[in-house]
């Protein structure tokens, strides 16, 4: 589908502001990349080869009896005796000593001097999620090395799969909840300008009365009764925060609904809903965008703000905020406190970095060289 030319210059304007152009594609790169967390950190083997044929663990469920163990419970796949089973073919000898055996069969394909069809396990490049628990010595939390890049938490779970899984469900949450946010303030300050009188006057104390009242009390009562959810969260926060756009829209609507173009679409018989959505609105783009990034980057900071004080996703959840949280908890760990400040400021940065280009972009007034 082709753009039309004004969205074509659009996107020229933005490609030409280099700082947006470049932070949307190094974004784009980690979301995209978060968005397959599942292949990068894991527990589970991306793919395994046992006996001539070949497993899915990340997506499928497999009882240690698949490869030979006696168990019918998921195969642990970490566990040595496991690897074993899969790597030499199934031999029972993987229970008394599973390092030697594997040893033998991974440098000559044979055990005992009986060949073997050996199997082999794909790990990501993490082999841990958000919630496995690193079977490491020492105290909690360890430093960053070889195996966990980035040192673990006070329960020994790896910090850099916390990050990436963070990293998706901040950003996840931000786009949710400004979209709904969003649509809802848009409509409500449209029909506010483009008609007011006592319909204006009517929703403006209720603004008032709503934007006054104690959000935060109200999430931790919510969250006492229901308990803590990814989707009531969302909800608690796009319903105190769809004001954010309503005074911006109402102010441009009120402006230009006494425009010469939208009495002569009154006078021509244009249905209020296209003269407000589709001839005024646009107008009032560039005033909402500028908002925009305050929006998304505020939703983010909420969301860790309130993890950072325990009323918001569940303990399980990979939350950045309750990263934040540790690193206060535990000086002794810089590295806790180091990834959670770049982890912010790099995400923040490159999403206010995209919407002043998106902003400017639409603005008719900017041009760049």
């Amino acid at each position: 589908m082709a753009l039309s030319p004004l969205n074509q210059r659009r996107w020229r304007n933005f490609r030409r502001n280099r700082r947006a152009f470049w932070s949307l594609i190094i974004f784009s790169i980690l979301f995209g990349l978060s968005c397959f967390a599942e292949f990068i950190a894991n527990d589970r083997p991306i793919l395994v080869r046992y006996q001539g044929e070949f497993y899915t663990p990340i997506f499928r469920f497999y009882p240690e009896t698949t490869f030979g163990g006696d168990l019918s419970i998921e195969a642990q796949y970490q566990y040595e005796d496991v690897e074993c089973l899969i790597v030499s073919g199934g031999l029972e000898d993987c229970f008394d000593d599973p390092e030697a055996v594997m040893e033998e069969v991974r440098s000559t394909g044979a055990f005992n001097g009986e060949p073997v069809q050996k199997g082999w396990v794909l790990w990501p490049p993490i082999p841990y999620k958000y919630n496995t628990i690193v079977d490491i010595p020492g105290v909690a939390p360890s430093p960053p090395d070889a195996n966990n890049w980035l040192g673990t938490d006070d329960t020994k779970r790896d910090v850099a799969a916390r990050v990436i899984y963070g990293f998706r469900l901040s950003v996840f949450f931000a786009l949710v909840v400004t979209v709904l946010s969003s649509v809802i303030g848009i409509a409500a300050g449209a029909v506010q300008g483009y008609f007011g009188g006592w319909l204006d006057l009517f929703f403006q104390r209720f603004i008032e009365i709503w934007s006054s009242s104690p959000s935060l009390y109200i999430i931790i009562i919510l969250f006492a009764i229901l308990g803590r959810s990814f989707w009531l969260l969302v909800f608690v926060t796009v319903l105190f925060g769809w004001m954010a756009l309503v005074g911006v829209v109402r102010a441009e609507f009120l402006r230009a609904r006494n425009f010469e173009y939208v009495r002569a679409a009154r006078a021509l018989g244009v249905s209020n809903r296209v003269i407000m959505f589709r001839h005024m609105l646009p107008n009032a783009m560039v005033a909402t965008l500028t908002f925009l990034p305050f929006i998304i980057t505020g939703a983010i900071g909420g969301l860790a703000s309130l993890d950072f004080l325990g009323f918001g996703l569940p303990s399980s959840a990979p939350s950045l905020g309750e990263l934040t949280l540790q690193a206060k908890q535990n000086l002794q760990a810089p590295w806790l406190g180091f990834t959670a400040f770049f982890t912010f400021s790099i995400m923040l940065s490159l999403l206010v970095f995209i919407f002043e280009g998106v902003r400017d972009a639409f603005d008719p007034r900017k041009t760049f060289q």
